[in-house]
């Protein structure tokens, strides 16, 4: 690696295989996560994406009879030791799914919800980081007046945008984006986009997308997925124009997905 693209390393996966019972889903999977960097993770459906992002904040130990081999660290630190928080993790590498699932509560109290469950009394404290993460999700100015109304009044695309304010609310460190706009309409999609531009000043994102247009205009790195093997990783602009690997070139031509 040339020393234009040694960043620091916010999360990593070493030598990673994931088994669902008998089925060897996850190949020897190693990657580098730069800090403040937009991550892309593309490859045709069955490939290994989700499984891999959900690696990252152990949301595979909810599988029944799933395991995992080798190391994701986070900041140099075993995310999987016996020892670790899962909540914790959880809340520092929060994840945002392919279906906006926003809470049957209010607009306030779907953003409060995590602060609340850790432990957070101060309403003043809450009402701020509330407000803050409004802002910082680019909906404030959209339900300002409108805190107290059920968030399942709001459109898709905006309640999309609550479910990045409530991980934005427990100041997580990594955000993980799992087809975020897999059911959002175009316009939709680019304020999401944009976000995604935005948000990345401040945090470390990976995306999985099929959208391999979305992933040359959001990321930085792209990873190719195949099979349950990372077949190639590098700068977005660089994998997307010279692939090294046949199987990189055919997917990104069209030849298959």
């Amino acid at each position: 690696m040339d020393t234009d693209t040694i960043k620091i390393v916010r999360m990593l996966a070493e030598n990673v295989d994931f088994f669902y019972g008998s089925t060897h889903a996850l190949k020897n999977i190693n990657l580098n996560i730069f800090k403040n960097k937009v991550t892309a993770i593309i490859g045709p459906s069955g490939c290994g994406k989700s499984t891999f992002i959900r690696l990252l904040n152990r949301m595979n130990d909810l599988i029944p009879r799933s395991r995992l081999a080798g190391n994701i660290m986070l900041d140099g630190e075993n995310i999987n030791e016996p020892n670790t928080d899962v909540v914790d993790i959880r809340r520092r590498v929060g994840m945002v799914f392919q279906k906006p699932n926003p809470f049957p509560k209010s607009i306030f109290q779907n953003v409060s919800y995590g602060m609340e469950v850790n432990g957070i009394r101060d309403k003043n404290v809450i009402t701020e980081k509330v407000i803050e993460s409004l802002k910082k999700a680019a909906l404030w100015n959209e339900v300002m007046n409108r805190l107290d109304e059920s968030a399942l009044c709001l459109s898709g695309g905006q309640q999309q945008r609550l479910c990045i304010a409530r991980c934005l609310a427990v100041e997580p460190e990594v955000l993980l984006f799992d087809e975020p706009c897999a059911s959002l309409d175009p316009v939709s999609t680019k304020k999401i986009e944009e976000l995604i531009l935005g948000l990345k000043k401040e945090y470390t994102i990976v995306i999985v997308t099929h959208n391999m247009q979305q992933a040359g205009r959001v990321s930085d790195y792209t990873a190719f997925m195949y099979l349950g093997e990372l077949i190639e990783f590098g700068h977005t602009e660089k994998l997307f124009t010279v692939p090294k690997d046949k199987r990189t070139e055919d997917y990104i031509t069209g030849k298959f997905g």
